[in-house]
C-alpha cells in the first residue's frame, strides 16, 4: 500500500526529542486549523491531517499529512508514517467532523450513516490506530472535539446532536478503559464558533413543507449566533491548555458553553426547554 504524502513547511527543520508529537484530524480549517497553528506556535511538532494536500498552504511548524477519517487504510498509513518518523504520537486531537441540518423525519438512513461515519466511526478509526502505540509507551492524551449539542440537543440538528452524544459516550467509556495504561481522554465542548461548519452545513435532501417555516427560523438564528460567535482561535487556546496539563474529562470550551452546561445540569427542565426554543427561533 502506498504511504500517504506529507508536506512539511521547511525541509531542513530540526526537531527536539523533547517536543510533543501531535496529530490533529480535520486540520485544514476551522477549529482544527486554529489548533494546529496554536500548538505549532507553542513548540509542539504538529501533523495536520487533511484529506487533500492541495487544500492547504505551508504553515510554520505544521507538517501536513493525507488522512481521511472515513478510510481505515488512510488512517493506518498516516499513523504509521508519523510513528516511523517520530517514534510516537503523544497527543491526538480528533477534530474532523461534518454537520447536517434538517428535520429528523426528513433525514435518510444514508445521510445519517454518512454523518456518523465521520463524527463517530472516524474517531473510532483514528483511536484504534493510535492507541496501540500509546498503550505500549504507557502515555498519551486524546482530545475529542465534541459540542454543546453533545449534552443539549437542538432542533433540526438531531443527527448531528446524536453523533456528538455518541462521541461523548464513547469517550467516557474509553477513558475508563485506558486510564490504567497512562492514557487519558478529554472531551472539549465548544458552543457556537465562527467557522463554516454550521453556516455551510449540508441540508437533508428530502423537504417536508410542514417544517419549512420553523426550519428557516432556526437556520437564521444559527447564522446570526455564528456570526457573533468567537473565532476558532479561542477553542484552540483550550486545546493548548489541555495539552499543557488541564486534564479534566469534560471541558466546556467557552463561557457560553460553560453556562449551558450549568443550566442543563441545574436549571428546571421547563426553563431550559423554553430558552432553547427561543434561541433557535421557535418561539418569540
Amino acid at each position: 500500500m502506498q504511504l500517504p504524502e506529507t508536506r512539511p513547511l521547511v525541509e531542513t527543520q530540526t526537531h527536539s526529542m523533547e517536543q510533543k508529537i501531535v496529530l490533529i484530524t480535520g486540520a485544514s480549517s476551522g477549529i482544527g486549523g486554529a489548533s494546529a497553528r496554536t500548538l505549532a506556535a507553542a513548540g509542539y511538532r504538529v501533523f495536520g491531517g487533511v484529506r487533500r494536500l492541495d487544500s492547504v498552504t505551508s504553515v510554520p511548524g505544521i507538517e501536513w499529512i493525507q488522512l481521511d477519517v472515513q478510510d481505515e487504510e488512510s488512517v493506518a498509513a498516516a499513523v504509521r508514517v508519523i510513528i516511523e518518523r517520530t517514534g510516537r504520537i503523544d497527543i491526538l486531537v480528533n477534530n474532523a467532523g461534518v454537520s447536517l441540518v434538517g428535520p429528523v423525519e426528513a433525514t435518510s438512513i444514508a445521510e445519517a450513516g454518512a454523518l456518523f461515519d465521520v463524527n463517530v466511526f472516524g474517531v473510532l478509526r483514528v483511536v484504534r490506530a493510535v492507541l496501540p502505540s500509546m498503550r505500549s509507551r504507557r502515555s498519551g492524551l486524546i482530545v475529542n472535539i465534541s459540542s454543546v449539542l453533545g449534552f443539549l440537543p437542538a432542533p433540526f440538528m438531531g443527527l448531528y446532536a446524536s453523533s456528538k452524544h455518541a462521541l461523548e459516550g464513547l469517550s467516557e467509556s474509553l477513558d475508563h478503559e485506558v486510564r490504567s495504561f497512562g492514557v487519558r481522554i478529554v472531551l472539549l465542548e465548544p458552543s457556537f464558533t465562527n467557522t463554516n461548519l454550521d453556516t455551510n452545513a449540508t441540508r437533508t435532501k428530502a423537504v417536508i413543507k410542514d417544517y419549512a417555516a420553523a426550519l428557516a427560523c432556526s437556520v437564521d438564528a444559527v447564522r446570526q449566533q455564528v456570526s457573533n460567535a468567537p473565532p476558532p482561535d479561542e477553542v484552540a487556546k483550550k486545546v493548548l491548555a489541555i495539552a499543557e496539563g488541564t486534564r479534566q474529562f469534560r471541558q466546556p470550551a467557552d463561557g457560553r458553553a460553560k453556562l449551558l452546561s450549568f443550566l442543563r445540569r441545574f436549571a428546571p427542565s421547563g426553563q431550559v426547554d423554553k430558552s432553547l426554543r427561543r434561541a433557535f427561533g421557535l418561539e418569540a
